[in-house]
């Protein structure tokens, strides 16, 4: 990383960096729902033009999960999809949200995740743990934007008040921590929780 300028605020990702994500769980939950075999699912399932217009917002879940039910031939309620879209979150990541806790004394601390208003409720009820771990969590539905897009960097930012130069960013898809470069953010490409200790620990504030 660059130490050309100061650090003044951090940001993470939640799914894979704070929560720990198993697509395949969702597949396991509407097999019941369809007589394709799950390889088949997981072979269907796509992070398509679909999917990012609901993690900007575009579309609702219902929108959604129409697609879904059309693509993976779900014969299921959008109450049964929605059971496999949020099985996929399995636990925290203990060590990292340790880690935030104590440089939030240090510097502000921030989230950005790419995600959806079904996947926020049902996140934003069951890990509240996380959800109080930062100063403010930035949703891409919400913004309109979603990692790698620049604008969203830029968006956050300008919400901020922190230079795009003075942030740094954990996130676990070398797309999306190329895209922050990209938009002249220091960011850290998370495998696990010893990534995060390494980045907080070669800017002092651990």
């Amino acid at each position: 990383m660059s130490r050309s300028q100061k650090v003044e605020g951090l940001l993470f990702d939640l799914g894979g960096v704070l929560l720990n994500i198993d697509f395949n769980l969702a597949f396991q939950t509407w097999k019941k729902w369809t007589l394709l075999p799950v390889e088949e699912l997981q072979s269907r399932f796509k992070m398509d033009e679909a999917y990012e217009k609901h993690e900007r917002g575009e579309i609702e879940a219902s929108q959604y999960f129409d697609h879904l039910r059309g693509v993976l031939e779900l014969e299921a309620t959008d109450s049964d999809i929605a059971l496999g879209w949020n099985a996929i979150f399995v636990d925290e990541i203990e060590e990292t949200l340790n880690y935030i806790s104590k440089v939030r004394r240090e510097l502000p601390c921030f989230a950005f995740t790419n995600s959806n208003r079904a996947h926020q409720s049902y996140w934003y009820n069951k890990y509240p743990r996380v959800v109080n771990s930062f100063d403010k969590i930035f949703v891409s539905s919400d913004l309109g934007f979603r990692k790698p897009e620049r604008r969203s960097f830029e968006a956050i930012s300008n919400a901020t008040g922190i230079s795009l130069g003075a942030m740094l960013f954990f996130d676990d898809m070398e797309e999306n921590v190329s895209g922050a470069r990209e938009s002249g953010m220091r960011a850290v490409c998370v495998k696990n929780h010893t990534d995060v200790k390494h980045a907080l620990v070669e800017i002092g504030v651990i």
